[in-house]
């Protein structure tokens, strides 16, 4: 009789020697999936993902940006209220993307390949309060943990009368800072994110309606524009590229705020990468208001430029475990919109502090990272617990109740259950939104290459732009997820000048 076949499909025999089988040592206990099957799946998701720009791609991010930063100039000097010489933070991503923790339900939708092809937040101070050295102690009497009132008392008399029609005046109890009302100094006045808000979509449509009103050559097609809460998106269709800006008016300081000091006393993930000064350089208050908190007065703070310094120390390898891990949580918890991405960066962040960076750094616990940060999620859901990475006392998840952290507990065990199948779902997504993106780019291209009555000074000026795209391709490639800086002069709006991290162009 023949003896039946092995799982291995070779005969087995009495006197056969048994053939090696890899060990069983690589699965994840609660899935049963292989490690090194999520492993590949991350990879591909990866590569997938890549924000690649070759010479055109890096022109076209080039004139956009360009326009987005002479249409603000153009702003500043419809009313003035906007400072003369400002500082932007340009940040990789939109706001769905959570580089700035902002209230999800409020932010619309759009999805790359059908919406925009390269995404970016624009953090846009509407004043600053530059002139101080000591941690900055701000109004945070009516407010939960993480917000904050800014009384105007703490700028200049014209500053005050440039932005008072922007401010809600409230009357001012004895001892609390500005007291004595709306007469002591302008204590009573309060910067209202919502008004001020309200006076960046105007001005931004304004000025987008003149550029309209007189068509250029070479100017960027104005595709959209749309408030979404507290911020304004722009999509412009620049050559083959739709590039989506989320633009962000917000309150910018320098140095530290006091209630965040006690983080700076414990041990990180950054001590001796990065130092302190680059981490603490300054923060934000970001138009957007706490679930139960007055949504005329209250702002969040916002630590993105410290941010933006920690990602360098975070390994690669963490980061494209995190981005695999955002694509299936944010997809599969999108309804109700209780957690964003921001939260998820938070977790990974705890991560960084709690974890030997020589673990963090193997390329071979990419699956171990993906599957510890849904282990993390679950956790922080369970006991409606999401400390903020920089504020540990404000918890993000306080306000969520119980029949939504049931649901989306259970959506989440369901991931944990099948983590490769919800991976290989996030490969077949992204590629797909890569499908669409490369369609649509070809319509283009071939509406634009038909003959025109331009076309031949179409062709020589491009001879003239290729040694500025590489010089674009050059600067990109070198300065990935690093700070980018804007000094822009509203009276030379044709020579915005930009600092990446410590250079200058």
């Amino acid at each position: 009789m023949a003896a039946l076949p092995t799982p291995s499909g070779r005969d087995s025999t009495p006197n056969a020697k048994p053939a090696s089988a890899k060990p069983l040592n690589d699965l994840d206990f609660h899935s049963g999936a292989r490690i090194e099957e999520i492993t590949k799946l991350i990879q591909e998701f990866g590569k997938h993902e890549m924000r690649d720009f070759d010479d055109q791609r890096a022109l076209e991010v080039h004139t956009a940006k360009d326009f987005i930063f002479s249409m603000l100039g153009l702003v500043q000097k419809l009313d003035h209220k906007l400072p003369v010489s400002n500082e932007y933070l340009l940040l990789s991503g939109g706001v769905r993307e959570g580089v700035v923790d902002m209230n999800p339900d409020e932010l619309g939708d759009y999805a790359r390949g059908t919406d925009y092809d390269v995404d970016f937040t624009l953090l846009v101070p509407a004043l600053k309060l530059h002139d101080r050295n000591q941690p900055v102690t701000l109004d945070m009497r009516h407010s939960p943990p993480c917000h904050s009132w800014l009384s105007l008392r703490l700028f200049s008399e014209a500053t005050m009368s440039r932005w008072k029609d922007c401010c809600t005046e409230t009357e001012a109890e004895p001892g609390e800072p500005g007291g004595g009302g709306a007469g002591a100094g302008g204590g009573g006045y309060y910067f209202s994110p919502t008004k001020v808000a309200d006076w960046f979509h105007r001005s931004v449509c304004t000025v987008i309606e003149e550029i309209r009103g007189r068509p250029q050559r070479g100017v960027p097609a104005v595709s959209a524009v749309a408030r979404n809460g507290t911020a304004v998106t722009v999509v412009l269709a620049v050559g083959r590229s739709r590039l989506l800006y989320d633009i962000v008016p917000v309150v910018s300081f320098k140095g530290w705020p006091a209630v965040a000091q006690n983080w700076l006393m414990e041990n990180h993930f950054w001590d001796g990468k990065i130092t302190e000064e680059e981490v603490i350089s300054g923060f934000y208050l970001v138009p957007a208001c706490s679930r139960h908190g007055r949504r005329d007065n209250e702002w969040r703070l916002a630590f993105s430029r410290s941010e933006v310094q920690l990602k360098k120390c975070i390994s690669v390898h963490l980061i494209q475990a995190y981005q695999a891990y955002k694509a299936i949580i944010v997809k599969l918890l999108s309804r109700p919109r209780a957690i964003s991405p921001y939260h998820l960066r938070s977790l990974m962040l705890w991560a960084c502090d709690r974890l030997p960076s020589s673990f963090l750094a193997q390329p071979d616990n990419a699956a171990h990272f993906l599957l510890g940060l849904l282990d993390d999620l679950a956790h922080c859901l369970v006991n409606r617990s999401c400390p903020n990475y920089f504020l540990p006392q404000c918890n993000m998840f306080d306000d969520l109740s119980d029949a939504t952290v049931l649901l989306l507990a259970c959506r989440l065990s369901s991931v944990r259950s099948d983590p490769a199948e919800h991976l290989r779902s996030a490969v077949e997504h992204a590629k797909a939104a890569n499908k669409l993106a490369q369609e649509l780019r070809l319509q283009l291209q071939q509406r634009r290459s038909s003959p025109g009555p331009n076309s031949s000074q179409a062709d020589g000026s491009a001879g003239q732009v290729d040694g500025l795209a590489r010089k674009l391709q050059q600067l990109v490639t070198e300065n990935q997820g690093k700070s980018i800086s804007v000094f822009l002069n509203p009276d030379d709006v044709s020579k915005p000048h930009f600092r990446i991290d410590d250079k200058f162009f």
